[in-house]
Formats: C-alpha cells, sequence, structure tokens
C-alpha cells in the first residue's frame, strides 16, 4: 500500500481518501479450510479458470473476480457493510496470526501491577507463539494503571511511518499511546543499511515527526536509550550471545545505558529547550505518575488459611504425646510440647504443620510412608504430628504398652537407638529406645519466629496424587508449581565464546576468553519447574496479587502452570510445599510387598547391622569378593566410594556415630582438613568430632555458655562465618578444646542433624533386610533404581560383571556418563552374586515389565532389564499376555504391537527361544 500511496501522490492523486481492503486477510477469514491464500490458489479454489499469472492486469481481473466470490459469501453470512465485517473479523481473528509490535508498560500503582502480572500470564498462557503475544483488546481490558508507551522502531507508530500510512491513520494510531519514544541515531543505524532511511539525517527527520505528532496530539514525547547492556564496552558480551542463534548480527548498535549529558548532547538536533524537554522534563513526568510503595510483590507473609488448624495441631500432637509417654505427660515432654506449640501457634505457623500432616496422611492411606527432609525433624510438634518419624528429645524408653518412660539414662548416649534394650520395670514389656537430643531452635530459631521450611519425600509413584490432593486442599486455581530459571553454565558459556571467536576468526589470550565467558554466565536461557514445590496462594488473593504465571519451557501445550519469579523471591511471602519425590518411600514399598513384612517393624538397635559398617562378615562374604571392605553398598547415603572411605576411618560402632558420618559428608569443610585429622591424630573420635549443626549448639551449652550464645555461635560457624575474637575467648573461658575452637572456624556448611537421622533411619532399616532378607532387598533395589541394570552382563556370570566394573574405572573420565552411572548398580549386582543368589533369565511367562521378582531363592530379571526393550514394549507385553498365552513370535509381535528391533533383542536374549516362529501348522 505505500508504494500505492507514493505513487498516488507522485501523480498528484488523493489517494487517502479512497478506502481499501486487504484480500488476503479476508480470504482468511472467510476461507479457514484453505492453507494457502496465493492468488493461483484461490483462482482454483472458486473454479475461475487459468489466468496469465504475474501479468499486472490479469492479475488485477482475476483478483476482482474472486472478490467478487468472497462478496456472495459474505452476503450469505448476512455481513452487508464494512462495519459488520470489521466486527465479524475482530471477533474471530486468531492473535497468533496477527502482525505483532512492540510496546513498553509502566506500572503507576497496585491495580496497574496486577493488571500487568494478568497481561504477561494471558501472554504466556493463551496467546504463546515463539514469544508471548498480547492482543490490543485484553490490553485495553486491563489498561487501568498502566502507563502505555509507542516503543521503538519495531512499535506500531514508527512502523505505520515507515509504511507510509495516511497522516490521518498516523494520528490515531498515536493516540493509543501515553506517551509517544524517540531514541539516539545509534540504535536504528541499521535501517540505513536495510534501505528503509536514506541516511542519518532520515534518522533525525523520523525522530522530529514524532515530536511533531506528540506536540499536535498534546501527548508527551520521551527520549529513551532503549538500553540493553550498562556500559558501551559490554556489547561484545551481547554479541556473543546473540551469535548463538543469529549469524552476522556483529554491528554496533550502542545500545548502552547514556547519562543525561549524552542523552541532551544526542538530540542537541531538536534544539536546546525541546532537547531538554524529552530527555528530562517529560522522562519525569512519566516517573512522576507512578507510586513511591511500587514492589514486585506485597510485604509480609501470606499464609493460606485452614480453620481450627490450631485446635487440630494441638489436639493430634497431644493425643500422640499421651498415647506414647501416658497421662500426665512426663514434665520433660511437656515442657518442650507446650513450648513449641505456644511459639508454633503464636507466630501463626500452625496452619503449616496442618497441611504437612494432611499430607503426610493421604500418602500413607495410599500406602506409601513419607520421609522428612532438612530440620523439621528437631520440632517435637513435627514427630508427634506424624509430620516426622525424627524424635528430637533426649535418648530416652518408652513402654508400648503401659506408656511408662524412662529419661534418666547414662550420660554420653548420643541416640536413643544405642540405649541397651530393656524390659518395663512396669508391666515388663520390651520397652522402646527413641530420641535424638535436637534443639528446637535449630528448625524454627531462638525466638521460635522464623517460617518453617517443611519439605517432604513422598514416593514417585504416589507424588502426581499428592499434588492433586493438594489442589483438593485449597483449590487448583489457588495451586501452582514453583517455576525455575536456567542459566547458561560456565562450560556452555565458554563455549559459546569460542564459537563467536571461530566464526570471527579471531585469537585472544586465554584471560580474556575466560573474562567474555564469565559476564555471559547466569544469562537466563530456559524455564522449568521445581521437582516438587508447589506455591499456594491465600483463597482471597489471586497469584496476580504476588507475580505472572507460565508454562515450564514456554510450551503452550503443557498442563502444568507455574510461577513466573523463581521462589527464592516470594520465600518469606506465599507458601512454598516442598513435595519432592524420592526412591526411599518406594523401596519400602516394594521390601514390603517382596518380604510380607512392614518396614516400620525393623528394630533400630540389631548389632548385626551396625556390623555392615565395619566388615562384610553379617553379609557372609570376604571383602575380596566385592573389592570393599565394608558391607554397605546399596544403602542411602552410605553406598558411594567417597562415604564409603570415611566410614572406614571412622569406624562407626552406633547410630550417633552414624549420624555424625551422614553429616559430616554432605556438610562442606566439615571432613577433609577438619574432622578427618582430628581423628587420624587421636585427637578425638568420630564420637566427639563436630558432624551436624545441632552439636554446636548442644556442645557449648553443655561447656557452660548461655543458650542464646550457643545458638547465636552455632548459626555463624554452619554458614561459614566462623567466629569473632571475642566467642573464641568466651569459649576458652568456658574450657572449650583448642581444637573444637580451629575445627569451628574451618567450617563453610554444616547439615542439620534431623535430617541426617532421617537418613540413618533408612539405611538401618534397609541394612537389616540387607542381612536378614537379601532376595527382598536387591529386589526392591533393582526394581526402583535399576541404575543402567544391563541383563545381557548379568547373564555372563560374576567374571563378566567384575570386568565390566573393572573397564569402567580404568578408562575413567573417558567412560560415557551412562557407563559411570551404572557402576553402583553393577557393584550391588556383584555383591547379590558372591551371596549366591541367582539371576534368572528374561521369561516370556514368568518376567514382569520392570519388577525385579523373587523366585526359589533367585531373582527373576523383568522385560526392561533388556537394552532394547523400552518401558512401553514391555508393558504391551504384559498387557498381551495377560488376554492369553502368545502362541507364536508372529502372535507376540502382532499383539505386543512390538518393532523387529525389540523382537530381535528378545531373540538374542533367548526369550523366545520355546515359541514357534508363526501360528501356521505343519501337516507333515
Amino acid at each position: 500500500m505505500g508504494f500505492i500511496r507514493v505513487a498516488a501522490k507522485r501523480c498528484g492523486l488523493d489517494y487517502d481518501r479512497h478506502p481499501y481492503l486487504d484480500t488476503v486477510s479476508l480470504s482468511r477469514h472467510l476461507n479457514p479450510e484453505l492453507k494457502s491464500h496465493k492468488l493461483n490458489k484461490l483462482a482454483e479454489y472458486f473454479k475461475l479458470g487459468d489466468f496469465n499469472h504475474h501479468r499486472a492486469s490479469d492479475d488485477a481481473e482475476m483478483l476482482a473476480m474472486i472478490y467478487f466470490c468472497m462478496q456472495e459469501k459474505m452476503q450469505k453470512m448476512e455481513i452487508r457493510n464494512f462495519k459488520q465485517l470489521q466486527d465479524e473479523m475482530s471477533a474471530s481473528a486468531d492473535p497468533l496470526r496477527l502482525p505483532t509490535y512492540h510496546q513498553i508498560i509502566l506500572v503507576k500503582n497496585k491495580i496497574g501491577l496486577k493488571n500487568l502480572y494478568k497481561l504477561v500470564s494471558y501472554g504466556y498462557l493463551n496467546y504463546f507463539r515463539k514469544v508471548p503475544r498480547i492482543p490490543k483488546t485484553v490490553l485495553e481490558k486491563h489498561r487501568e494503571g498502566l502507563i502505555i508507551g509507542s516503543a521503538c522502531e519495531a512499535g506500531e507508530l514508527i512502523t505505520a511511518i515507515l509504511d507510509n500510512k495516511p497522516q490521518g491513520e498516523i494520528e490515531e494510531i498515536a493516540k493509543f499511546y501515553d506517551y509517544l519514544e524517540i531514541q539516539p541515531i545509534s540504535n536504528n543505524r541499521f535501517m540505513i543499511d536495510k534501505g528503509l532511511i536514506a541516511d542519518e539525517e532520515g534518522l533525525r527527520n523520523l525522530n522530529r515527526r514524532i515530536v511533531a505528532l506528540g506536540d499536535k496530539l498534546g501527548i508527551p514525547v520521551v527520549a529513551t536509550c532503549d538500553a540493553h547492556f550498562m556500559n558501551d564496552e559490554d556489547e561484545i558480551f551481547r554479541k556473543i550471545l546473540v551469535s548463538v542463534k543469529f549469524k552476522n548480527e556483529d554491528k554496533d548498535s550502542h545500545l548502552y545505558y547514556r547519562t543525561t549529558e549524552e542523552m541532551l548532547e544526542e538530540f542537541a538536533y531538536l534544539g536546546e529547550d525541546k532537547a531538554y524537554e524529552v530527555v528530562v522534563t517529560n522522562t519525569n513526568a512519566i516517573n512522576d505518575l507512578i507510586d513511591n510503595d511500587i514492589r514486585p510483590f506485597p510485604k509480609g507473609t501470606f499464609t493460606p488459611n485452614m480453620e481450627g488448624a490450631e485446635e487440630d495441631l494441638q489436639r493430634i500432637c497431644y493425643e500422640r504425646a499421651k498415647s506414647m509417654y501416658g497421662d500426665p505427660l512426663p514434665d520433660i515432654v511437656a515442657k518442650r510440647l507446650d513450648k513449641e506449640l505456644t511459639s508454633i501457634i503464636k507466630n501463626g505457623f500452625a496452619v503449616l504443620y496442618m497441611i504437612a500432616q494432611k499430607l503426610v496422611w493421604y500418602s500413607e492411606s495410599q500406602g506409601y510412608l513419607v520421609g522428612s527432609r532438612g530440620s523439621v525433624g528437631s520440632s517435637v510438634v513435627a514427630s508427634m504430628a506424624g509430620i516426622s518419624e525424627v524424635n528430637p528429645l533426649p535418648p530416652h524408653y518408652w513402654c508400648p504398652k503401659c506408656r511408662h518412660s524412662e529419661f534418666d539414662v547414662p550420660a554420653g548416649i548420643g541416640s536413643g537407638f544405642d540405649l541397651p534394650n530393656k524390659n518395663c520395670p512396669v508391666c515388663g514389656t520390651k520397652m522402646n529406645n527413641d530420641g535424638h537430643d535436637i534443639p528446637f531452635e535449630t528448625f524454627l530459631g531462638f525466638y521460635g519466629d522464623k517460617s518453617p521450611d517443611i519439605d517432604l519425600n513422598f514416593s514417585g509413584e504416589v507424588q502426581g496424587r499428592v499434588h492433586k490432593y493438594t489442589e483438593e486442599l485449597f483449590g487448583a486455581e489457588n495451586v501452582f508449581r514453583a517455576g525455575t530459571i536456567g542459566g547458561i553454565a560456565d562450560k556452555t558459556a565458554f563455549g559459546f565464546v569460542l564459537k563467536y571467536l571461530e566464526e570471527k576468526g579471531l585469537s585472544i589470550p586465554r584471560a580474556e576468553m575466560n573474562r567474555l565467558a564469565a559476564n555471559c554466565v547466569g544469562v537466563k536461557r530456559s524455564t522449568g519447574q521445581h521437582p516438587g514445590g508447589i506455591v499456594v496462594v491465600p483463597k482471597e488473593y489471586e497469584i496476580y496479587d504476588f507475580c505472572p504465571v507460565q508454562h515450564p519451557a514456554d510450551d503452550p501445550n503443557s498442563d502444568i502452570i507455574t510461577t513466573h519469579f523463581t521462589f527464592e523471591y516470594l520465600h518469606d511471602t506465599l507458601l512454598k510445599l516442598d513435595e519432592l519425590g524420592h526412591d526411599i518411600p518406594t523401596k519400602y514399598k516394594w521390601i514390603e510387598r517382596f518380604s510380607n513384612t512392614s518396614v516400620m517393624d525393623v528394630p533400630m538397635n540389631a548389632r548385626e547391622v551396625y556390623d555392615l559398617f565395619l566388615s562384610t562378615k553379617p553379609l557372609g562374604i570376604s571383602p575380596e569378593d566385592i573389592d570393599a571392605k565394608i558391607g554397605t553398598y546399596g544403602l542411602p547415603e552410605f553406598g558411594t566410594n567417597f562415604v564409603m572411605r570415611m566410614v572406614e576411618e571412622a569406624k562407626p560402632k552406633s547410630f550417633a556415630d552414624l549420624l555424625q558420618i551422614s553429616g559430616l559428608s554432605h556438610g562442606t569443610d566439615v571432613w577433609t582438613g577438619n574432622a578427618q585429622d582430628l581423628i587420624k591424630e587421636g585427637i578425638c573420635d568420630i564420637s566427639h568430632v563436630i558432624g551436624c549443626r545441632d552439636n554446636i549448639m548442644n556442645d557449648l551449652i553443655r561447656y557452660g555458655l548461655e543458650n542464646a550464645h550457643a545458638f547465636k555461635i552455632m548459626e555463624s560457624v554452619r554458614k561459614g562465618r566462623g567466629l569473632t575474637p571475642e566467642w573464641e575467648a568466651e569459649m576458652r573461658e568456658h574450657n572449650v578444646p583448642e581444637w573444637y575452637i580451629g575445627s569451628c572456624k574451618k567450617i563453610k556448611y554444616m547439615f542439620p542433624k534431623a535430617h541426617a537421622a532421617a537418613y540413618v533411619m533408612s539405611a538401618i532399616r534397609l541394612g537389616w533386610y540387607k542381612v536378614h532378607m537379601p532376595i527382598a532387598f536387591y529386589c526392591a533395589m533393582f526394581t526402583v533404581a535399576p541404575g543402567g541394570f544391563d541383563a545381557e552382563i548379568v547373564m555372563g556370570g560374576k567374571s563378566k560383571v567384575v570386568a565390566t566394573i573393572k573397564d569402567i574405572e580404568k578408562r575413567g573420565k573417558e567412560a560415557s556418563p551412562k557407563e559411570q552411572a551404572s557402576v553402583p548398580t553393577l557393584k550391588l549386582i556383584n555383591e547379590c552374586m558372591a551371596r549366591h543368589i541367582r539371576f534368572l533369565p528374561v521369561d516370556l511367562e514368568k518376567s514382569d515389565s520392570r519388577a525385579f521378582l523373587p523366585e526359589n531363592g533367585s531373582i527373576r530379571m523383568p522385560f526392561s532389564a533388556l537394552g532394547g526393550v523400552g518401558e512401553n514394549a514391555a508393558e504391551n507385553i504384559i498387557k498381551a499376555r495377560e488376554e492369553e498365552p502368545f502362541f507364536s513370535i508372529e502372535d507376540l509381535q502382532i499383539r505386543a504391537s512390538l518393532n523387529k528391533s525389540v523382537i530381535e533383542t528378545l531373540r538374542h536374549a533367548g526369550v523366545l527361544d520355546h515359541i514357534n516362529e508363526t501360528d501356521q501348522l505343519s501337516m507333515f
């Protein structure tokens, strides 16, 4: 249209008073069944015959005939005039196919902020095509509290000017905006290269025209930088990042953040007064429209309400406590419970505990136990509410029958699980030994006012159902997945730099390459979702009161909605439930299925289980059989090479010692160069080194430091902040050993004792089955975490398994990541074989799709253990087999929908040895 308009002007014709209609857009609306709307396609569609395509006169004649055909369609649709056509096309237009323009949207007030968050969300959820879009009608509906700017050369206004739209149409476009924008010459110099503007003076004239337009319409004009980086020399980083997607995009744009003086000099061609107006006066005027209290999300904590939470929490806790310790409660239990409940309820945290309690209850009702993470186990309320199985009270006995309890136990016992067995002096029943001496303060702070972070480990088999149950509790409209942002990693950034330099044929020093890469690290690359983080918005609010939402990875087909902000920014504002998936509860479930026992009945002080951490003797094998001095392969957190070496050096003899090792293995600068040296030098043993953060507070209190001060020192040390000279002096005054002070000064991070206790309890439970019911143990381990289990290697016998392990370890980093990841599984297979447990081959009639099944003292491998049989193929075999037996390989292939590759894998493994090739019968 621009070309026609220019030609008309050259001929002295008043073109702008004539209406025009885009027949391509009209055809897209009237003929949606067509994929292409080219002239020849429409001629064929309406059966208008052949024509001399691309000859101007013939094209024009055919277009007129096509228009008459479309006019007939419009009459049948009762579209009689241009206004009706506009309304009809607007109502049915696909926003994803309309042209897009840039805009600047500023927020005036809190209403505008919420509207902005809605618009961003709608753009990602409803109108995403390569990038999020906002239809103008949607923007107008949510315009309250917003300031709309005309943006850069990609904006609607400058595009209209460059397209030579009529002045009246340009003015109508401009009237939509609250301010018009002009930018430095360098920003738009690329338009000269593209032939859109003749020269730099043409760019200045473009800005002058916008200024004149603003003056005529009374719309302020603002000069902006459109800054993409802070300093002009930083442009190299943007060039590197842009070069990943676009080639030959290496021209200087100078899109840096200019000073006021630089901007005034840039726009001096407008005259001194006008330059000051667009650079300073109007900029400040726009800024003055914005409220001073605007922040990305409101201050305060917004916890969902749950009617009766305080009463329910107290009732549940006291009922459980009395069922364990009797009524009245022992003084030590009553005081701790009252102290915790008082601070929890006073600070409004009861609802958080009740939410966790309901989630745990739901999972257990589905038959799956729940593990706890972090410091939540240091809370007696969490223990009594059933949220955590870790009991943080001091070591003690309690009778399950008459509820008699004894807290007066020998000094120096670090965990109740280490107490000797004892019968109740009242009724003679064997008493339970319990308690790990974990202070409440490590979870909720010394004053109980720290917001609780309750992380729960759910079985992966029930995690999805738990998420759905959360939606039932609070309403699907109030529950969202916590979003994550993936930034560019170090190695990736360095790769980008190398690629850029290679394309440009440049060679620079390594130090400069590192500098360039460092400035690209962390730049947003993708979005995702937290593995278990669920954000809950109170029912009286909308998510848009706090942040926008989107699909993870900008996937318009996803049914998951995440927060647009990463949760680290919302941590103290909204409730996040960490409903994480973990394989320990799943392993428990499978062990119970295979053994017909309950993991909760496992004794926590069985000596033979603790001997696994000292030797291989409980397994009935020698160290040479498995190339390991101890028997902890497969036990959570104790089966890696690093921790096994730590265990060998520390020689733990008790649950308390294992707590120390768990803490040391998860801390930073607590073992290597610290506790390890203290043990080697004989200064102290594993029982006395600093293993968990809670130990520091308890130890310092025992040395005589004041409770609050002991807590403060613990918090500083566990965060890697060390000790002040004053604290060191005070510790010496209370006879704290020099080695202890030195250890505190080296620590960078410390693990919570409650988390360590949860891990060790899992290890002891699974260790009991490993010693006493090995078939159930190994079947559960391989079923839940096969880790690259390969039936072909296993059927080669123990020698092949050992040879494979040695080969992978010899090749080290040259081995593939998949091979390296398979080593722990191979070592567990080797141990299983060393204990004379056989692996039975995959069997067409006996094998499961993925479960390793106990069978007459051996383990039957599943179809998924074969490298070429995928999950779907394995499931299809089982489904077809349940309908009726397979009569032939041909029957198997057809009914289970297996491809030739899967059939060949089964054939190679001997699975098909006892079945006919086809259903055909031989008569002779």
